[in-house]
């Protein structure tokens, strides 16, 4: 038993998958950043990337139910080549579906992916874009040397085209802490970002989540290697809510990797904590009730998503 099922069981909770509300497909690890607190180890040098058979038998799948929102992430979900071609599927299914894009704001203005805002907006995708901060300086110290700039320039991009503006094209920015922290409170970092970016910039967007940084991936390097691992880790299981688990995402969501492999969450699926203990087992193999009331694969980075007012891929739990 680990330490969060230690926790759990001591606070008298269990965690269990409940209805599916929310398919999040990671479309592959390929990325025009290489950010120090992403978990997924994206960059520009990966190369696994979804096929397009893969798409399909994903979208079969999802024709079979009526889970409601389908979020695309990655690394640069836009970079893969099939990107587009996925969304057009999921637009002509019945009942309609939400489309979430996560999406790292850059990747609007590189070269070859002109149009791409244009597109998303025509398709009415609700966009969640990456913003550690309201300062060049810190972003770019997390995101690499002119992507503050960048950023800029794609939601100016996007604002134009009416997201943030116009109620069917919802645009939202997620905070990452800088550093071994916790993030400070949503409701008050949300007023700040829309005060400086409407200020400096005339920026506007709907809502901030913060999400805290998970010890994985990139980050888990960045703390071992500045010898803070240990102590981010006492940190997170000191700060320990009980009342973050009824909202946890893994409970309403199933995760999907670029091979079509489950998982509970796309912090699982980046630590290879796959559903069928060891066994590969696909989306299209599940029959789509048979994971309700599922208990959830967990570990010690689950205290990322617990700690204080809680994390998910909506931000703050409470």
């Amino acid at each position: 038993m680990n330490r969060f099922s230690e926790q759990l069981a001591k606070s008298g909770l269990n965690l269990r998958h409940m209805r599916t509300e929310v398919l999040q497909i990671n479309m592959g690890k390929l990325c025009n950043l290489t950010c120090t607190h992403c978990h997924v180890n994206a960059g520009p040098n990966r190369k696994e990337i979804m096929t397009r058979v893969t798409v399909d038998r994903i979208i079969d799948w999802l024709a079979r139910t009526d889970i409601p929102t389908v979020d695309l992430t990655g690394g640069a979900p836009e970079m893969i080549p099939d990107f587009c071609y996925f969304i057009e599927r999921v637009r002509a299914l019945r009942p309609a579906r939400k489309i979430i894009d996560r999406c790292n704001l850059t990747i609007l203005l590189e070269p070859g992916y002109e149009g791409m805002a244009e597109f998303l907006a025509a398709k009415k995708v609700e966009i969640i874009a990456s913003m550690p901060c309201y300062s060049a300086r810190n972003v770019d110290a997390q995101r690499g040397e002119g992507v503050f700039e960048g950023s800029i320039a794609a939601l100016r991009l996007l604002n134009r085209l009416g997201y943030g503006v116009a109620g069917d094209l919802p645009l939202h920015l997620v905070y990452n802490p800088i550093g071994a922290v916790l993030p400070g409170p949503q409701a008050e970092l949300e007023t700040d970002y829309k005060r400086e970016l409407a200020e400096h910039f005339g920026i506007v967007f709907n809502k901030l989540y913060n999400i805290t940084n998970l010890p994985i991936g990139r980050f888990a390097s960045f703390l071992r290697n500045n010898n803070k691992l240990d102590s981010y880790m006492e940190l997170l299981l000191n700060a320990f809510n009980p009342g973050t688990i009824e909202g946890l995402m893994c409970r309403n969501t199933i995760s999907v990797g670029w091979q079509g492999e489950v998982y509970d969450c796309d912090f699982n699926q980046q630590l290879g904590m796959q559903w069928g203990n060891g066994h590969p087992l696909f989306l299209w193999d599940l029959d789509p009730a048979s994971v309700e009331d599922r208990e959830i694969m967990t570990g010690d980075h689950c205290f990322g998503c617990t700690a204080g007012a809680g994390s998910s891929c909506g931000g703050a739990l409470v």
